[in-house]
């Protein structure tokens, strides 16, 4: 390795004492010398990419499978954001592209799979990039990813706070019809649910895996609650109508163009697999255990997504109605006119506001990580006091109160201008799919020269920190089919990130534009100052913490 840096005493202390929790506390918990071996493994692989452990792994297989599907919240997010698909696509549109994106969204992340395994760090994005990309531009190429990430990742926080924060006002819409929401009242209630994630995350945290298990369990239950009475109860359209009628809501010169546009819900709909990957610090068998929760995630998900897609587009009934529906989310108007009583429909409705506010949870403790795994290789303004983790229960608390803190001063931003909310909330597809992107087109690269060596799991050298260390993880996609994946992954990210820049609709208004551009420009150029001016000098990369 080319540079060792020293570890700030402050973090020593820290990490040695959290070192030893991490093992002891863990193994006795879990009741067995098998659980302890196999944390003693992912430290040593941790050390091997120059992190010394300060997290307690306590997230297994199925809490992690919990974890990855309510923050991607896949189906339910068909039935909140089922207007934007259906207008530029229909219902033909809506099916076709849900079924690419969900292909396309397997291959990126199957690929991402490999580089988690690689290298399971909570950087995962910022330190893919550092550890692939050439000498002469890592530095930078990583500083900029970190960033992308950090900025995506709080804007999901605060998009879905203000999502449940919405929902919460729908339902009491249909409840009581003369009520009219404020945004005041949207941005407090939008404070409580972040509060509510907080919560979770900081003063019940040791419960946080057996919450994540239960999770994934109302998740399905869930599905199931809303599908029956839906398809049992609604009047059912024609197979013809519902897979083979277009619609080009947005005035589009082309159907092409309009469909491709309508793709974009079904991606903001698959975003957050990767949010195990800011886990890995606190998940046992690591290396196996975050890809195996991605892809068993994402085709979960994609199965209960599509399978609620169908029901809903068969049961629409009257387009009109919903369209007007005065709750602002036209599913619910749906499901009241599918069974018939608004106290139904409520209940019904109620089920989505519980598994957004679950989501919230997850997507907080995701944040956090990102951030604090960004502030500890220096990348992030005050990284010193970011970076810290608590003594007591080993978890990033000023990180998570960052994470709040942003939330709580961007929904401000919506009592002004609702616009200028949506506009800053939209980095989440722009930033991460910018990182995703240059992360697996640095790996296609890596991969087609022969730049990765063999996985060898009893080196005790450091590994995977540059480019002269690549080694593959215990989980690789065998070859051709590796090279294949990743290719058509790129090439989707590629067009999806290019298309999630343009409007919803031709000759936008300033309500209706599409500000992410300006919002990506203005992160990049405030990074790129902010590195000129300071982050040059202090940040290297992740930083080695061992010898």
């Amino acid at each position: 390795m080319t540079k060792e840096f020293e570890m700030d005493t402050f973090k020593r202390s820290n990490e040695e004492a959290s070192a030893e929790i991490n093992v002891d506390q863990v193994s006795s918990e879990s009741g067995g010398g098998r659980v302890k071996s196999m944390i003693e493994r992912d430290d040593k692989n941790l050390q091997r990419l120059g992190k010394v452990p300060v997290l307690k792994r306590k997230f297994a297989l199925m809490s992690m499978l919990g974890f990855a599907c309510t923050v991607m919240n896949t189906w339910e997010g068909e039935l909140v954001l089922f207007l934007q698909a259906f207008e530029n696509g229909g219902s033909a549109g809506s099916i076709y592209g849900f079924i690419i994106v969900w292909i396309g969204t397997l291959c990126v992340f199957a690929s991402m799979g490999e580089l988690a395994s690689m290298a399971p760090t909570s950087g995962g994005q910022y330190h893919w990039v550092f550890m692939l990309a050439p000498t002469s531009s890592r530095k930078f190429l990583s500083y900029l990813i970190g960033w992308l990430t950090v900025i995506g990742w709080q804007a999901a926080v605060a998009g879905l706070g203000f999502l449940s924060a919405a929902l919460i006002q729908g339902v009491a819409v249909m409840g009581s019809p003369e009520y009219a929401p404020a945004p005041w009242q949207t941005t407090l209630l939008l404070w409580a649910c972040i509060t509510f994630a907080v919560f979770f995350n900081t003063i019940i945290s040791s419960a946080l895996p057996k919450v994540e298990g239960l999770v994934l369990i109302l998740h399905i239950l869930g599905f199931f609650a809303i599908l029956v009475p839906l398809v049992y109860l609604a009047p059912h359209g024609s197979a013809e109508d519902v897979f083979t009628t277009f619609m080009n809501g947005g005035g589009w010169q082309t159907q092409g163009l309009s469909f491709m546009l309508g793709m974009i819900a079904a991606v903001f709909n698959f975003l957050g697999a990767d949010g195990t990957v800011h886990m890995s610090e606190e998940i046992q068998n690591a290396a196996v255990i975050v890809p195996r929760a991605m892809i068993f995630s994402i085709i979960i998900n994609g199965l209960l997504g599509f399978g609620i897609l169908v029901a809903v587009l068969f049961c629409i009934g009257d387009i009109d109605f919903i369209l007007q529906s005065p709750t602002g989310f036209p599913f619910m108007a749906i499901f009241e006119q599918a069974v018939g009583s608004e106290q139904g429909a409520q209940a019904m409705a109620s089920i989505l506001v519980i598994m957004n506010l679950l989501g919230t949870v997850s997507l907080v403790a995701s944040a956090s990580r990102m951030t604090w795994s960004f502030a500890r290789d220096r990348g992030l303004p005050g990284w010193h006091y970011i970076s810290k983790v608590d003594s007591r229960t080993s978890i990033p608390v000023i990180a998570i109160a960052l994470t709040m803190v942003v939330s709580f001063l961007l929904a401000l931003i919506n009592i002004g201008s609702s616009v200028a909310f949506n506009d800053i909330i939209s980095l989440t597809i722009n930033g991460l799919y910018g990182a995703y992107f240059i992360g697996n087109s640095l790996l296609l690269y890596r991969r087609v020269t022969g730049a990765i060596r063999p996985y060898n799991g009893e080196s005790t050298d450091l590994m995977n920190v540059s480019h002269e260390t690549l080694t593959w993880g215990p989980s690789k996609i065998p070859e051709p089919l590796g090279t294949i994946i990743n290719a058509f992954g790129c090439a989707f990210l590629l067009v999806m990130l290019f298309f999630s820049f343009w409007p919803t609709a031709i000759n936008p208004t300033a309500s209706t534009m599409n500000m992410s551009s300006l919002m990506v420009g203005a992160t990049l150029i405030f990074s790129i100052i902010y590195y000129l001016v300071w982050a040059r000098k202090v940040y290297t990369g992740p930083v080695i913490e061992v010898n």
